[in-house]
């Protein structure tokens, strides 16, 4: 049996020790850089972000977090939550570009309200926040009266909340001769989305020529995300063969944009025609199914 000398076992320990707390040292430098990194990059983020939420998947968010919202009576680009509606919706603004890189800058901008204050803008909405939304991560605001939708980055529709108004006249969702709002599909920037009344289930009867397409042109997109008021399995995608291009349908009935709405919220097409909404009506939600062909 090999015995160990006294002093030369203290000196074992010694080093043994030394070497232990070098490699505690150690660690804890590189946790501190970690720590220090993570804080640095949470510290750093400015401007809008994007965030993946398990039931909304991708999300807006300001720098830290919180949940940002669009405003269905905002399709026109101009902020109409005012007074006491800002106690539950207060607006977002940042003046700092967004840090993320997988934003879409370009969709980013500002809108001046009427109180001379700046508000930020998604995609021409201005974004909000929500007031019970405390803890980061919450969105308790999706889907509140039906016209306040987490901002997401990826809708294929929204939906307006306004006046439905042409030959400077204004009309109910029934098409009465009336002041009141409609809630109705536009696409994801705030335009108007109509219906041709004598199209079938998922059949285009209107666009015959690429000259009838430039009159009223067909809504491109593929389905992607919609609003929680709308229910996506209504939501389809049909071929336009006369013009080789890919039209969205909502309950079966194509979609299409009215050349003469010049700018988001316009919704002149709806005199169109037999009358105001017999042969273009806006989709509203309530829309019945398209006959079949």
């Amino acid at each position: 049996m090999i015995k160990v000398k006294t002093k030369n076992k203290n000196l074992m320990l010694i080093y043994l020790k030394r070497n232990l707390l070098a490699a505690l040292c150690i660690a804890m430098v590189f946790s501190a850089c970690k720590k220090n990194s993570s804080d640095d990059a949470a510290a750093n983020k400015k401007g809008i972000q994007l965030a993946t939420d398990a039931k909304f998947g991708s999300v807006l968010t300001d720098k830290d977090g919180k949940t940002l919202y669009f405003f269905a009576s905002d399709a026109a680009g101009t902020p109409t939550c005012t007074g006491g509606c800002e106690t539950a919706w207060p607006l977002y603004y940042s003046a700092d570009a967004s840090t993320d890189l997988n934003l879409n800058k370009a969709e980013v901008g500002e809108v001046t309200r009427a109180d001379g204050r700046k508000q930020s803008t998604y995609r021409g909405y201005p974004l909000y926040y929500f007031a019970s939304d405390v803890a980061k991560g919450d969105i308790k605001g999706d889907g509140v009266g039906g016209i306040w939708f987490v901002a997401k980055p990826d809708y294929s529709l929204m939906l307006a909340n306004a006046q439905l108004t042409a030959n400077n006249i204004n009309y109910t969702s029934t098409y009465a001769v009336g002041d009141g709002k409609t809630i109705y599909l536009t696409d994801s920037k705030g335009r108007t989305l109509y219906a041709f009344a004598p199209d079938k289930n998922g059949v285009n009867t209107y666009t015959k020529s690429a000259t009838q397409e430039g009159i009223w042109p067909v809504y491109e997109s593929e389905v992607l995300n919609v609003p929680s008021a709308v229910s996506k399995a209504d939501v389809g995608v049909i071929t336009v063969a006369t013009i080789n291009k890919k039209q969205l349908t909502y309950k079966g009935w194509p979609l299409y944009y009215w050349i003469s709405d010049l700018k988001r919220g316009d919704n002149l097409g709806i005199v169109i025609g037999k009358g105001p909404g017999l042969t273009w009506p806006v989709l509203q939600l309530n829309a019945t199914v398209a006959p079949a062909p």
